[in-house]
């Protein structure tokens, strides 16, 4: 069964910035686009940004310029740095193996 553990959230100020890690198991990692969405008190999940198996990041609008997502296939991990953190930045974020498979979910949250 394929397994993304999520680490790294917490609570941070406005500006400030967290990096978030996800670790794959039980899944042909390299082979696999792997992303992360976030999910805001009663919205929807979004996408934040996604990066393809030669890590070609593609990111949301709403992040673009603040956030970087990045993968290591040799540790079979995946990153997601976030500066400059908003208030609106608030929410579960989760990790995404192709679109279909996805982590427990981590706390981020940004407030002063």
């Amino acid at each position: 069964q394929v397994q993304l553990v999520e680490s790294g959230g917490g609570w941070v100020q406005p500006g400030g910035r967290l990096i978030l890690s996800c670790v794959a198991s039980q899944i042909s990692f390299k082979d696999a686009i792997m992303g992360w969405y976030r999910q805001a008190p009663g919205k929807q999940r979004e996408l934040v940004a996604t990066i393809s198996t030669r890590s070609t990041p593609n990111y949301a609008d709403t992040v673009k310029g603040r956030f970087t997502i990045s993968r290591d296939n040799s540790k079979r991990t995946l990153w997601l740095q976030m500066n400059s953190l908003k208030v609106e930045d608030t929410a579960i974020y989760y990790c995404d193996a192709d679109g279909n498979t996805w982590g427990q979910g981590i706390q981020v949250t940004v407030s002063s």
